[in-house]
C-alpha cells in the first residue's frame, strides 16, 4: 500500500509555470506506475501525465502535450509535474495516483489533490 501526498498548487497567472510534487510513503514506491490527473469544477476527472516506474515511458493528455512534463525521483518517493505556458482552463483540482498495472492504469491510490487556478 502506497499514500500519496501532494503539493505546488496554487493560484498563477496565464503563461505562469508551476511545479507540482507527490510524495508517496512506502518501501516500493519504485516498482509503481504514477500518474496525475486533473478534475475542474462540474467536469469530469481528466488524465494528465503518466510514467512509468523506471522512467523509460510518459504518456501525456492532448490537451497537455508540450507543456508539461512529469517526472520521479524514486529515490526520493517523489513525482513531480512541471506544468509550463498554464492557461485558464488548466485550472483545477490535481490528483497525484499510484497504479501497479499498466501506464494506462487502473490506478488504485490516490492523494488528496492540490488546487491549481490560472487566472487570465
Amino acid at each position: 500500500q502506497v499514500q500519496l501526498v501532494e503539493s505546488g498548487g496554487g493560484l498563477v497567472q496565464a503563461g505562469g509555470s508551476l511545479r507540482l510534487s507527490c510524495a508517496a510513503s512506502g518501501r516500493t514506491f519504485s516498482s509503481y506506475y504514477m500518474g496525475w490527473f486533473r478534475q475542474a469544477p462540474g467536469k469530469e476527472r481528466e488524465f494528465v501525465a503518466a510514467i512509468s516506474p523506471g522512467s523509460g515511458m510518459m504518456s501525456y493528455g492532448d490537451s497537455v502535450k508540450g507543456r508539461f512534463t512529469i517526472s520521479r525521483d524514486n529515490a526520493k518517493n517523489t513525482v513531480y509535474l512541471q506544468m509550463n505556458s498554464l492557461k485558464p482552463e488548466d485550472t483545477g483540482v490535481y490528483y497525484c495516483a499510484a497504479g501497479s498495472s499498466r501506464i494506462v492504469g487502473p490506478f488504485d491510490y490516490w492523494g488528496p489533490g492540490t488546487q491549481v487556478t490560472v487566472s487570465s
